[in-house]
């Protein structure tokens, strides 16, 4: 994703057709972002005028998740994080289970969280 930083507007978009939306019952974030989220290759038109998430937005949007899931459980280790990405979180070696119940960010998890910040400071 090399220069594709998406605004709030626009992530709350890709969710609203994960979820499911038609063209004709869109919703006006959608609508605001569609031209330039279809551009990046994170939506699609099909031929029936619905909208569909493509691979690409897929993936941004599990990345989405797992950044706001490191972020959760950097402050709270109990924080409820989705078993999906909780697994993803542990597979990678970002997060790692505590003996007093919770997960806990490792060292690789830290290093990660803070790599983010820095590159959302730099945008």
């Amino acid at each position: 994703m090399k220069n594709e930083k998406l605004t709030t507007d626009e992530y709350d978009a890709l969710e609203l057709v994960r979820r499911g939306t038609k063209k004709d019952t869109s919703t006006a974030c959608v609508g605001r972002n569609a031209k330039r989220l279809s551009g990046l290759k994170m939506i699609e038109y099909s031929r029936d005028g619905r909208i569909a998430l493509t691979k690409k937005g897929q993936e941004v949007l599990f990345l989405r998740r797992c950044v706001v899931a490191l972020r959760a459980l950097a402050e709270n280790p109990g924080a409820e994080v989705d078993h999906e990405v909780l697994q993803f979180l542990q597979l990678k070696s970002h997060v790692a289970v505590q003996e007093g119940g919770g997960y806990a960010l490792t060292e690789r998890g830290q290093e990660s969280l803070a790599d983010i910040a820095q590159q959302e400071k730099k945008r």
